[in-house]
This record gives structure tokens, sequence and C-alpha cells, in this order.
């Protein structure tokens, strides 16, 4: 008996029907009862027959030969070699698809050809890297925020405190005690974010970081900078008044609001940039947008004529 064109194939043996073989993808290889003769596939497994009368034995089966490669002649599947992947080219500047830039330090960004065109509209175009340096309080990580979102060209904001905070276990907190772990953990985060600024940078992407970095420190403060980032960064200080200091860190919660007194201190010693040469903005009766507009024109004129620092 036949079955008709198109009647499924029946399951090799052991096998429950619509799952896949061992064989992978569905496949199924010729298979055999345990009585009888091969079967191919697609016709019904043969009834039990009775026993047969005694005969003489048969004779000696040849020995089996090993059955043939896949694709060499008369071997049982003639298909195309399964073709396997060119292999990767093997680089260290690269993470999956996108290539790393280079961790060249940032240069000085290039002036306007045009004096009249220093201005704000050529800092809203331009590609730069700003340090935006001030007490606790003094409206930093907003402004910088801000600035950010609202410049014409892709500029991120790299805060300090945040990259600071990645420490779960074991964050050491200024506010319990000023010692060489907080500090250890400070220069860890300055060397993170000067690592993404030059990333960004040479990605076509500014960046505008914060930090309270102190006049009277300079090997760690600009110092630190500098060699993190490069020459091109721009230094610019937000430094309004105490009392508005004061007032604004009264509205601050968690780990970034501190004492009174240790507001008033830090304060004291940013004063100390007053002559330094770096552009100072006094923000105490700025808003953040009117804030955010001086800031440009601090910039276009700090690119036009970088301080020297």
């Amino acid at each position: 008996m036949q079955h008709a064109v198109g009647a499924p194939l029946p399951p090799p043996q052991g096998q429950v029907p619509g799952q896949p073989g061992r064989a992978g993808h569905g496949a199924t290889m010729n298979w055999a009862p345990h009585h009888g003769r091969p079967v191919p596939p697609g016709s019904p497994p043969s009834p039990a027959a009775p026993p047969a009368p005694s005969a003489p034995p048969a004779p000696a089966a040849p020995p089996a030969q090993p059955a043939p490669a896949p694709g060499a002649p008369g071997g049982g599947w003639n298909g195309p070699a399964p073709q396997q992947a060119p292999p990767t080219p093997h680089s260290t500047d690269i993470t999956g698809h996108i290539q790393l830039p280079p961790g060249a330090p940032v240069a000085l960004p290039s002036p306007p050809t045009d004096t009249a065109a220093a201005d704000a509209g050529h800092a809203a175009h331009a590609s730069v890297a700003v340090l935006l340096i001030g007490p606790a309080g003094a409206g930093k990580t907003s402004v910088a925020r801000h600035w950010a979102d609202t410049r014409r060209v892709p500029t991120a904001h790299i805060s300090l405190d945040d990259v600071r905070e990645w420490v779960r276990s074991g964050f050491a907190d200024p506010q319990s005690g000023w010692n060489d772990h907080s500090e250890a953990q400070y220069r860890l985060a300055r060397r993170t974010c000067g690592f993404a600024a030059r990333n960004f940078l040479a990605n076509g992407i500014s960046c505008i970081l914060d930090d309270a970095v102190f006049p009277d420190r300079p090997v760690v403060g600009l110092g630190g900078w500098k060699r993190h980032v490069g020459p091109g960064l721009l230094p610019i200080v937000l430094l309004p008044g105490l009392e508005i200091v004061l007032e604004r860190n009264a509205r601050r919660t968690g780990n970034r609001r501190l004492s009174d007194e240790e507001v008033a201190r830090i304060h004291g010693r940013m004063a100390g940039w007053y002559g330094s040469g770096l552009p100072i903005i006094d923000n105490s009766q700025h808003d953040v947008a009117t804030t955010v507009r001086v800031l440009d024109d601090v910039v276009a004129r700090s690119i036009a004529s970088p301080p020297s620092w």
C-alpha cells in the first residue's frame, strides 16, 4: 500500500510528532524499526510477521564499511557544506560596532576668523569643553544642565557629584569627615569625568563639567582638570553672594546639603578666584535662563581669547 502524494511523513522511532528531531531544525534522518529491512521515510511500518520455519543459517555478512562523509559521492546528503561566518578582525579600539575615539587631550577651540563673529552665536555652535567652578549652592548643576539643554549643538552635562555617587557600597561622604579615602574617591571621579569629556569631544559632542575647585589647591584643582581633559578646557567661575549661596544650600536634601559653617568656609576660599584672570559670573540677581545667556557670552569671549591658567 502506498501513501498519497503529500501525505505527512511518520516520525522517527521514539520521536513525538510535532517536535524537532535530534538532528536539529526539525530534520528527520533515515531510520529503521527494530525488526526487518530498513523502511524508507514515508512508508508505514510493516505488520508483525509470524515466525518463519527453521532454515539453514545464512552466510556471514561482510564487514561494515564506514559511512561516506556528507557531501561525498554516494553519501546520504549531497547538499552544500554549512558556511561559517568570516572571522571578525581583531582590534583593540572597538567595542561592538562603535569605534572608540583617541584619548588625546582636548585642544583649544578654534577662534572665529572674523572679530565680529566672536559673539554668543558663535559660542552656540562651537565645540567646547567648559568647567563651571563654584561653591555649593552657587547653582552650578542647574546652570550647566540648562546650558547643555539649550545649545544648538549636541552638548553633554558631566556632573562630578553624580559620578562620585556611583560608588554605593563604601561611599566616602565628606560630611562624615574629610579623609584620604574621600579624597581618593574625588580624584577618581575627576579622572572619570575627564575621560568622558575627551570621548565626547572626540565624537563632536561638547560638554560642561561642574566642580568646586579651590584656587588655593592648584595641583588638585585646575591642574588636575588640565591633566584629565587638556588645555582646551575653558574654566569659568560661578560665584554669587554668600547670602544667596546659604539660601540655596538650605533647599538641598541628602548628602549634598552642607552646614552653614561649611558653606561659608567654602565660599570664602572661592573668593580667591578674584584677580586670578578667570572669568567670574555673579549670578546673585540672575535666574537660570539669564545666567545661561551670560555664560554664552563668557564662553564666546573665552574662545576668542582663551584665559591663561
